[in-house]
Order: structure tokens, then sequence, then C-alpha cells
């Protein structure tokens, strides 16, 4: 396995979907962990840690099931908006 800082950068095709990248890693309290990254590498997500391999992959396994389905829950308070632009009041419709 090579570190992020070693390997080349990957030229993703134009008009090609990639999928994310799922890495499993071992946190600074030697728990396991897993982080979400995007097809340009950034981090999206970072798990709660596991106290071993295998819960950590059943928590990958939970993530891949439930991802592309979940829900989203807007719990943001709405702020009065400072910006120069208008904004429709309320909260905006996430897809």
């Amino acid at each position: 396995m090579t570190s992020p800082s070693s390997s080349p950068a990957r030229a993703i095709p134009q008009g090609v979907a990639m999928a994310a990248t799922i890495e499993l890693f071992h946190d600074r309290d030697n728990a396991f962990r897993f982080r979400l990254k995007t097809p340009d590498r950034t981090v999206i997500a970072v798990s709660r840690p596991f106290p071993d391999k295998a819960a950590a992959v059943a928590g990958i396994r939970a993530l891949r099931e439930c991802a592309g389905t979940g829900l989203i829950t807007d719990l943001c308070v709405s702020r009065p908006h400072t910006g120069g632009t208008s904004r429709r009041p309320g909260n905006p419709t996430i897809r």
C-alpha cells in the first residue's frame, strides 16, 4: 500500500464517473477507522473509531449499504442572509 504523497496524481478522463475510495487505517490511538475519499482524493467523511478490523469492515459494509439511499435531515438553524444577493426564506431542498 502506498501513501497518498508517494502515489502519482490520477487524471480522471472527462465524462467518466469514478467511484469513491474507502481507506481503512489506524488512528493515533491505534483504533481502526476508515475514511471516504472522492475520486480527486478529497476526504469527505471519517468514521468513528472501531475496536478491531472486523468491526471497521462491518462499518464499511453499513456505509455502502445505506449511503446512497439515506435520508437527509437538515438540523441547521435558519440564519438571516447577509450577502449581496437575495435568497428565498426557508431551507433549500437537498437532492
